[in-house]
């Protein structure tokens, strides 16, 4: 299959260190403020309004700390006054070292340990002890696949010039920043990944050389896919490992995974921050709509926007299947979301600052990170709605959330099993979620010693940044 058959043919610091200063400190700090919101639980929630009983998280939390999700902020990583000031991604708008020392500080949270080095590894031997592979960790030349949100390139929409592979518009669209790409390609390969053995791919998107030259230039090794192959990128292309939709429908053209996704033995999963006119929100669930080598609706296959955007609950969601494929959701080592920015797809073409605090009419300037898919959509989820008052909070924004973290026996009754052509062995719990208790405190049910939920552990860098 040609599935792009209709394109046209034609230094403020050094890298993060290995080692950082120790964290026993900080673990023991968290710990505390654990116990202490556990004794101050009925004051917060007297204080909010809300019951801490409701918190009742459902699912099965996953990671080396289940259901924990770190969220950095950093007001400074960003000098960039709006459209008006260049594109975010030129010059030292984004800055490069404070990006680096975000994911640093975010990865070493995420796992509990001291250094970047034994946070990759944490993370994979968690990943393959989970998969059945044992208490091993990463072996030199398996692959590794990061798969951005890069719909503002998206080949069909008209932004970027298939010829020239630039910008035509929307140059300052929230896609999953280079610069977050490239912070990550310096901690795999840190961590003894060879560039060689790293694809970045979105299958729809066209990778503009102002991204490129990004990330090739330091990385000259890497592969860089995307719909068309030209330029030094490689064309997605189908692989033979099937993906199956939950619902059986029928008389549709079978979907593949891509090729590379297929071969890569590690998949992260690098969202972005922002609603969605249709879904409500488009976060780690849905930045897999870019792992299949067709667009969403491409005729002859089945539609995955109906299922996706309806209102109505206890329904089918075609983003279970997506998060829990052995290819997709199987493979992934990491969940990411880009929070530098944020805005509503496909409605802003220019990101829009947050007023909610600690934003203050500011970018987000964040990063979210977890090993539990539906955890860090469920966070995300409620800063998302703490914002904006529409799309986020339609009817039927979380289903998919319930349905992932009751995989097992979901609420709609489907039998979850995108593996196999006929139903055969239903997809286990993928996840923990439940809401915080309100905007101000951010509390979840590990957070206030009520359960066996989600952890969100704030990190605070740069002045004014997350209490």
């Amino acid at each position: 299959m040609k599935p792009f058959a209709r394109i046209p043919t034609s230094p403020e610091l050094a890298l993060p260190p290995a080692e950082l200063p120790t964290m026993a400190r900080r673990v023991f700090l968290r710990q505390s403020l654990v116990l202490a919101g556990s004794c101050a639980a009925g004051l917060r929630a007297a204080r909010s309004g809300e019951s801490v009983e409701g918190l009742k998280p459902i699912g099965t939390a996953r990671g080396i700390h289940p259901g924990r999700v770190v969220w950095a902020h950093d007001p400074e990583v960003l000098n960039w006054g709006g459209p008006d000031d260049g594109h975010w991604w030129e010059g030292d708008r984004l800055k490069q070292a404070r990006v680096e020392a975000m994911m640093a500080r975010t990865l070493c949270e995420l796992t509990g340990t001291a250094s970047v080095t034994e946070a990759w590894s944490g993370l994979f031997r968690h990943l393959n002890q989970a998969r059945g592979k044992g208490s091993v960790g990463y072996t030199p030349g398996e692959k590794v696949l990061i798969k951005p949100n890069w719909v503002g390139l998206i080949y069909r929409e008209g932004h970027v010039h298939l010829e020239h592979y630039t910008f035509i518009r929307r140059h300052n669209y929230m896609n999953t920043a280079p610069q977050m790409i490239l912070a990550l390609l310096r901690q795999l390969t840190g961590a003894g990944v060879r560039s060689a053995d790293i694809t970045v791919s979105d299958t729809l998107a066209c990778l503009v050389h102002e991204y490129f030259n990004v990330l090739h230039g330091p990385f000259p090794d890497v592969h860089y896919e995307d719909c068309a192959g030209k330029f030094g990128r490689t064309q997605a292309q189908a692989s033979a490992a099937p993906l199956y939709w939950s619902s059986r429908p029928e008389g549709k053209a079978q979907d593949h995974v891509p090729r590379s996704f297929a071969e890569a033995d590690y998949l992260i999963n690098f969202a972005n921050f922002k609603a969605h006119q249709g879904s409500g929100v488009t976060l780690c669930a849905k930045n897999h709509y870019g792992s299949l080598v067709r667009w969403p609706v491409q005729q002859g296959y089945y539609d995955m926007h109906p299922a996706c955007f309806s209102k109505q609950t206890r329904i089918y969601r075609p983003l279970v299947d997506l998060l829990g494929h052995a290819q997709l959701g199987g493979k992934t080592v990491l969940y990411l979301v880009d929070g530098l920015f944020a805005g509503l797809h496909p409605r802003d073409a220019l990101p829009q600052r947050m007023k909610t605090p600690p934003f203050n009419n500011h970018w987000p300037c964040s990063l979210f990170a977890s090993q539990d898919p539906v955890a860090v959509d469920s966070v995300a989820l409620d800063f998302l709605q703490a914002e904006w008052t529409d799309y986020p909070r339609q009817a039927g924004v979380d289903d998919y959330l319930h349905e992932a973290a009751l995989a097992a026996d979901p609420p709609s009754g489907t039998f979850y099993d995108p593996d196999h052509a006929v139903a055969t062995q239903r997809l286990p719990s993928l996840g923990v979620h439940e809401h915080w208790n309100n905007p101000q405190d951010k509390q979840y049910s590990r957070n206030l010693g009520a359960g066996p939920g989600i952890e969100l552990v704030p990190l605070k860098l740069g002045a004014g940044g997350a209490a």
